[in-house]
C-alpha cells in the first residue's frame, strides 16, 4: 500500500507510529520515576530538566504521560479486539444462519443500541466497580454491535458469491463458510472500522478516568491525569494540556489512518 499519493494514509501512519514508539519506549527511558513523589517539585513549570514540568505531587509530567499513552494504546486495542471478535462472531452467524435466527440475534443488537453507549459503559463500570480489566469489560460490551451490524451487511452482500455458492454446494459447513470464505474478504472493511475505533476508545477510556471509573491513581492515565490538573488550571495550565494534547493527537492519528485505509480499499475496488 503507497503512503505517498494518500496524504491522510501517511500522516496517520506518522502520528500512530509515533505515539506506538512512545507507548513501547518511553516508560524504560523517561528520567524521571512517573510514581515518584517529591513536594519541593510540586507543581513545577516545564524547565529543561521536566520538559512538561511537575504535577501537585511533584511527579514528573512528561514520565506520567508516557505511562498512560501505554495504558491507553493497552486498553483501546484490547477493548477494540475483543469487540470485533465478539461482534465478528455474532453478526457472521446471524447472517449465515439467516432466517428466524439472524432477526432474533439483530434484534437483541438494537435493543443494545437503543441505548446510548457511553452511558451503558458509565453504568457497567460503575457497577464492576474501578480497575482495568473492568474497564476493558464495560468498553467491550459498548463496542460489539457495530461489528455485529457491519460484518452482518457485509455477508449479507457476499453470500450469494459464486465461489460461496460453490463452496455451499461442495457442502461445506456454515462455520468454514464464515471463517474460511466469508471472513477474509472484509478485512478491509473491518480494518478501517477497527481503526477508528481505537480512537473513539482513547476518548472513552479517558473520560470514565476522568469520571473515577476507569483506572484510579496513581496509575498514571490521560483521564484521571486531567481530572488532578483540573484544579489547577489557572496556576498551572500544563497539567491539562499535557494530557489534553495526548489525547487530541491520538484520536486524530488515529482518524487520519482510518480516513487513509478507507480510501485506498476504495481506490483498490
Amino acid at each position: 500500500m503507497r503512503l505517498g499519493g494518500n496524504p491522510s494514509l501517511a500522516a496517520g501512519a506518522a502520528i500512530v507510529g509515533v505515539i506506538a514508539a512512545a507507548a513501547a519506549l518511553g516508560p524504560l527511558v523517561a528520567h524521571a520515576d512517573p510514581f515518584a513523589i517529591d513536594l519541593a517539585r510540586s507543581l513545577a513549570p516545564p524547565s529543561r530538566v521536566h520538559w512538561l514540568g511537575c504535577d501537585a505531587l511533584g511527579r514528573d509530567v512528561l514520565s506520567r504521560i508516557l505511562w498512560g499513552a501505554r495504558l491507553s494504546l493497552g486498553v483501546s486495542v484490547s477493548v477494540v479486539t475483543l469487540s470485533l471478535a465478539l461482534g465478528s462472531v455474532i453478526g457472521g452467524s446471524a447472517a449465515v444462519a439467516g432466517g428466524w435466527v439472524d432477526n432474533l440475534v439483530m434484534r437483541a443488537v438494537d435493543i443494545v443500541l437503543a441505548f446510548p453507549g457511553f452511558l451503558l459503559a458509565i453504568a457497567l463500570a460503575a457497577i464492576l466497580g474501578p480497575g482495568m480489566i473492568d474497564l476493558v469489560v464495560a468498553l467491550t460490551a459498548m463496542g460489539w454491535t457495530g461489528y455485529a451490524r457491519l460484518v452482518r451487511g457485509q455477508i449479507l452482500s457476499l453470500r450469494e458469491r459464486e465461489y460461496v455458492e460453490a463452496a455451499r454446494s461442495l457442502g461445506a459447513a456454515p462455520g468454514r463458510l464464515l471463517f474460511r470464505h466469508l471472513m477474509p474478504a472484509l478485512a478491509g472493511p473491518v480494518a478501517v472500522q477497527a481503526t477508528f475505533g481505537i480512537g473513539g476508545i482513547i476518548v472513552a477510556e479517558a473520560a470514565l478516568s476522568f469520571l473515577g471509573l476507569g483506572v484510579l491513581p496513581p496509575t498514571p492515565s490521560w483521564g484521571n491525569m486531567l481530572e488532578a490538573g483540573r484544579a489547577f488550571l489557572l496556576v498551572s495550565p500544563h497539567l491539562t494540556t499535557a494530557p489534553g494534547v495526548a489525547i487530541g493527537l491520538s484520536v486524530m492519528g488515529f482518524n487520519l489512518l482510518g480516513d487513509g485505509l478507507a480510501g485506498a480499499i476504495a481506490r483498490r475496488d
